[in-house]
């Protein structure tokens, strides 16, 4: 629980973590570059409608700069190569390859990415296991082991300083004998980011920038002081304590480059802190503010604290205890967890942005071509392919032998309107946004049908009403964006930890390459007389009364069948014969039983995983044998 809300004393800290941030240098120029190399040394940028959205440092190097017009990149660097980046499912794809890359280091699969250029790293684990194994009295001359069951799997480095960079920058190596455990804990996280920074670079031509702290908002801004190519280190007093140093570092920055605190609640604070509305630069793409508030500005004046903030920063759709969080992040504090990678999103967003969109012919063209992308992002993120897919088979029945590894429930469409025109002329800008929500028609999960149909379908059925209760009026509203987005995602049967139970269509599917090792032969029902030699064969079996299934050993009022209550045994056989063409089963253990009917060989199954039931097979003439 945190404190009272109306106390200003910084909140308590928790460094045992080590967390290490990767953003990937210049990205989308680089998914180019890692096509063509010879673009690296070139003025290189990427294109989305009239603006860069990236460029290579080259290029910056020339004068050029992100969301900078194209026109004016071309008048200051006429050489430049620029090209579309419209299509986003390569960045896309190149980046969930350098996401599995990183994720192979991991031990404790804590890996969370944030957009396509950036990835958290959680490896407390791995520094806790080094620091065992660690010699502090020859540090100069240590290894990193990066496999617990290999200790020849790894890297050498000197544990007496940091790899990289450290901030502060007058920043004083202890002594051997003066080191404090977090201090040491930071170097050998600085020399685990510098490996994994070069075999990526190695192994996929890939640079990136590296920031390693104990929480993820002061890895991800510490990494900012080294661009690109380089990695920074928060590192703590000559006391070992890093209260000082964060409240520091992150008391430099403005308000609105803190993550976690985002746009709008920037200037909710930014508005109280100078008590009067922030003015902005309007020559700017996205806007932007020509007044800095920092982090110690807030924290420092004395009318702030989480309580004040709380009746500041809540409303509708605000998380609770926002006010506290908030203050926390004032100090340094942030004790988000590195969730670990999701088998699907949580949502799937398309969104485009216009310097018109005011009719609705434009409108209903916008929508369709946002819904293609949108149901191509679906079958591309969602979609499995089925276990007995064979690589061989007609592409024309490719479609039809996947399935869909979420249901999204939600269809959510979001404009922007434009303000209206003041009596001068100008428009006032706003970036607020409104939605509308409503449930996701169940056609879109159609695959015989092309994404063109169900485009349209959608538009027609869903979108257009939606749009409707958003803008009622047939005309006078004017668009500077549309998103389309999928939510609420409801995970199918599978094997992930998040999946919704598990995948039984696939498991029959499976039952011929779980029983590969096993064929029928055909035995003649012989004769036993001696009942204590059939007895010998196997301990008493119980079958469960209410759902037909087998019991886990537990009493649960089961009938017990030994040989002489052989008569039991007849009421079930035709139930139980019933399983054997429909259950997946490994024989494990058997046993014969004498009845008047004939011999029967029961034959005892494992479970197939953790929570399918014990099943019993009973067959008159086939009985399961392992193959010699």
């Amino acid at each position: 629980m945190p404190p009272p809300v109306s106390s200003r004393t910084p909140p308590p800290r928790k460094d045992a973590r080590i967390i290490i941030h990767f953003d990937y240098d210049c990205f989308y120029a680089a998914v180019f570059e890692a096509a063509n190399p010879n673009l690296k040394s070139l003025p290189f940028a990427v294109q989305q409608k009239q603006i860069i959205v990236t460029c290579n440092y080259e290029a910056r190097r020339r004068g050029l700069h992100k969301l900078q017009l194209i026109r004016e990149a071309r008048q200051i660097c006429p050489e430049v190569i620029i090209e579309l980046g419209e299509d986003i499912s390569r960045f896309r794809d190149a980046s969930k390859e350098l996401y599995k890359f990183i994720e192979g280091f991991s031990w404790n699969g804590k890996v969370e990415r944030l957009g396509f250029d950036e990835v958290w790293l959680d490896v407390t684990d791995m520094i806790d296991f080094n620091m065992e194994i660690l010699n502090v009295h020859d540090l100069a001359n240590s290894f990193f082991q990066m496999h617990e069951a290999d200790p020849t799997a790894g890297f050498g480095f000197d544990a007496g300083g940091v790899a990289g960079h450290a901030y502060p920058e007058d920043y004083i190596f202890p002594s051997e004998q003066d080191v404090d455990q977090l201090t040491l804990r930071l170097r050998l996280g600085s020399h685990l980011a510098m490996h994994i920074r070069h075999e990526l670079e190695r192994e996929k031509g890939y640079t990136c920038t590296v920031g390693i702290a104990t929480n993820k908002v002061l890895s991800k801004l510490v990494g900012n002081l080294h661009k690109p190519k380089g990695q920074t280190v928060l590192m703590p007093d000559g006391q070992g304590d890093l209260e000082g140093p964060s409240q520091a570092f992150i008391g430099e920055h403005d308000i609105g480059k803190v993550p976690g605190i985002g746009f709008k609640l920037s200037q909710k604070i930014r508005e109280c802190i100078l008590q009067r509305p922030a003015e902005f630069d309007a020559g700017l793409v996205y806007g932007g503010t020509k007044e800095k508030i920092t982090v110690a500005d807030v924290r420092e004046n004395p009318s702030v604290n989480s309580e004040m903030l709380e009746k500041l920063l809540a409303g509708p759709g605000s998380p609770h205890g926002i006010g506290y969080k908030i203050w926390s992040l004032l100090h340094g504090v942030d004790d988000t967890e590195v969730s670990q990678m999701r088998t699907v999103p949580r949502q799937i967003s398309i969104e485009d942005s216009y310097v018109r969109l005011d009719t609705m012919p434009e409108l209903l063209k916008e929508l369709d071509g946002l819904a293609k992308s949108l149901l191509t992002r679906m079958r591309i993120d969602l979609l499995g392919v089925e276990d007995d897919w064979d690589e061989d088979n007609s592409a024309s029945i490719a479609p039809l032998l996947k399935k869909w590894l979420a249901h999204p429930k939600t269809l959510r469409l979001t404009t922007r309107p434009r303000k209206a025109l003041l009596a001068d002329g100008t428009r006032p800008r706003s970036f607020k946004r409104i939605s509308h929500s409503a449930p996701l028609p169940t056609f879109v999960f159609s695959l015989s049908d092309t994404i063109d149909v169900l485009a349209d379908k959608l538009v027609k059925e869903a979108l257009a009403g939606m749009f409707r209760k958003l803008h009622p009026e047939k005309a006078g509203w004017n668009l500077s964006l549309v998103n389309l987005a999928v939510t609420n995602m409801a995970e199918t049967g599978g094997e992930s930890k998040t999946a919704n139970g598990r995948d039984i269509s696939g498991m029959f599917r499976r039952q011929e390459d779980v029983l590969k090792d096993f064929r029928i032969v055909e035995d003649a029902a012989e004769e036993v007389d001696d009942i204590d030699a059939v007895r010998e064969i196997g301990s008493a079996v119980s079958i469960a009364t209410t759902d037909d299934v087998w019991d886990d050993g537990e009493e649960d009022g089961s009938e017990h069948i030994d040989a002489t209550t052989s008569s039991t045994l007849d009421n079930f056989t035709s139930p139980i014969t019933q399983y054997y063409h429909s259950t997946i089963v490994i024989p494990t253990q058997s046993r014969m039983f004498n009845t008047r009917r004939g011999i029967f060989k029961v034959v005892f199954h494992a479970t197939y995983g953790e929570t399918e039931a014990i099943k019993l097979v009973v067959d008159k003439q086939a009985m399961y044998s392992p193959l010699s």
